[in-house]
């Protein structure tokens, strides 16, 4: 007889999924590269909403009419959110390449009898800790950023239409791109791959776009992913774009096409 089935079922516990959860933020927490990685996205998102805002007071007799009358004071705090997806994308995919790359996702997928509740905890968990963060994040630059513009009264305020749906939509779009970001390191289980493969999603495909004739970009445009989840930052509706909460939807469903994509090719796949 041996020692686990010495062991009463009861005794041993079932392996449910807020044990899986609680795994998975233990060894989230415990790598090296979290903190250093989201320390750079909340970096980025700062640092540079107060230097986008800085500048622009700074210039702000010189610029253009045209760039005068298009100014979105918010938009302009929360410049950092494109360098910030970077580093949360980038950490998205190791959150489960990375066991690849080391073989541990093989001790992983043997402590869980079945597989999807993995792939599940590290999404939750890794959204989680975006959201948390990032939205910190985007309201520390949003306030330091309008700080930077008081001084030519170009400021605005959380009380203003459409500005604290902007905050928080930053907070909420990063949190999709790190879901995406696990969802294609599940299903390349290899880091430049996935890395490859979201940024060439984000900021490849509207390059490409670009070559289309303008009344097929118009129709195609506002469903691209990054046009669609952007939405929640502008104050303002752009021309030929979905409305935000309606184009934020559609960014979670490409992130939701990911993550059955991911989680069916988990469940074919050898670790």
């Amino acid at each position: 007889m041996t020692t686990a089935s010495a062991i009463p079922a009861a005794e041993r516990g079932r392996v449910t999924q807020l044990k899986v959860i609680r795994s998975e933020w233990i060894k989230l927490r415990s790598l090296r590269s979290t903190l250093f990685t989201l320390l750079a996205a909340v970096l980025a998102m700062v640092g540079l909403g107060c230097l986008f805002s800085y500048f622009t007071s700074a210039r702000w007799d010189r610029l253009p009419p045209q760039e005068r009358l298009a100014f979105d004071p918010t938009l302009v705090s929360l410049r950092g959110i494109y360098l910030a997806q970077l580093a949360v994308g980038v950490l998205g995919v190791l959150v489960i390449s990375g066991e690849y790359t080391t073989g541990m996702i093989r001790s992983s997928l043997s402590a869980v009898p079945r597989r999807l509740p993995v792939l599940w905890a590290k999404a939750l968990v890794y959204a989680s800790v975006a959201w948390g963060l990032m939205t910190i994040a985007s309201l520390a630059a949003f306030l330091a950023g309008q700080a930077a513009l008081s001084g030519r009264h170009l400021n605005t305020s959380l009380g203003e239409p459409g500005v604290l749906r902007a905050v928080l939509g930053a907070g909420l779009y990063l949190t999709v791109v790190g879901v995406i970001g696990v969802a294609f390191g599940a299903l390349f289980r290899n880091t430049a791959g996935g890395i490859a493969t979201l940024f060439g999603l984000l900021m490849v495909l509207p390059v490409l776009a670009q070559a289309l004739p303008s009344s097929w970009l118009d129709e195609v445009n506002p469903y691209l992913p990054n046009t669609a989840g952007q939405g929640l930052i502008h104050v303002q509706q752009m021309p030929h774009t979905l409305a935000p909460w309606t184009g934020f939807a559609v960014f979670c469903l490409y992130a939701l096409v990911a993550l059955a994509g991911s989680g069916l090719a988990l469940g074919r796949r050898d670790a």
